[in-house]
């Protein structure tokens, strides 16, 4: 969803400064539909990582359904329209501005790790950034990840143009190969998340846990 560091970082940090500025939600302001039917999964109260959050759609939910909340977003713009959403909702979420390149992976810090439509990273770029949402997790914890399959070139409502962006259920096992999968499947949906994420769909969800 949300573009990293280097390579690129002026031109990706322009880019989505610019996007976020535009008025409203660029995803709109409700929780993704896969991380609500998700979260019945996650302990109470957990300690919780958002990456590359966004507008805070996300992690306000969340926070306001009594989680401990971290959540990081490359692009400031981002960053304060999230604020702003949790502060009108009342809620608490520990934000920071932050490129996934230059995130502090803390090990074994996190309950779940929530990895919505981050799909801007190369297959390097990839590796690094699931080894370390991967390192942050406790042992026990869950990385709860939806994004598009190959298949959305064909639909083109939302998401990178770049097929190897995408993701499959086999390149998850891949890049996770400790995981136990509570949830991998490819499916088509529907999508109505702002004006970014709009029309037929071509998805992954998948929920890992670590051992």
């Amino acid at each position: 969803m949300h573009a990293s560091s280097p390579p690129g970082f002026d031109d990706a940090l322009q880019r989505w400064n610019e996007r976020f500025s535009q008025p409203g939600y660029l995803f709109g302001r409700e929780p993704n539909a896969f991380l609500v039917q998700q979260s019945a999964r996650l302990v109470p109260r957990a300690r919780l990582l958002c990456v590359a959050d966004g507008e805070g759609r996300n992690s306000t939910w969340l926070a306001a359904r009594g989680h401990e909340v971290t959540a990081f977003d490359l692009s400031p713009v981002a960053v304060n329209k999230a604020q702003a959403l949790a502060a009108e909702l009342g809620v608490s979420v520990e934000y920071q501005i932050s490129g996934t390149d230059t995130w502090a992976w803390s090990a074994a810090q996190y309950d779940a790790v929530v990895a919505i439509f981050i799909q801007f990273a190369a297959p390097a770029q990839r590796a690094a950034l699931f080894a370390g949402m991967w390192q942050t997790l406790k042992p026990g914890g869950l990385l709860l990840i939806q994004g598009y399959t190959p298949k959305q070139l064909q639909y083109r409502t939302g998401g990178p143009q770049q097929l190897d962006h995408l993701y499959t259920a086999e390149l998850l096992r891949e890049l996770l190969p400790e995981a136990h999968w509570l949830e991998l499947r490819e499916h088509d949906a529907v999508l109505g998340e702002g004006s970014a994420h709009r029309g037929p769909s071509a998805l992954i969800d998948a929920v890992a846990r670590k051992p």
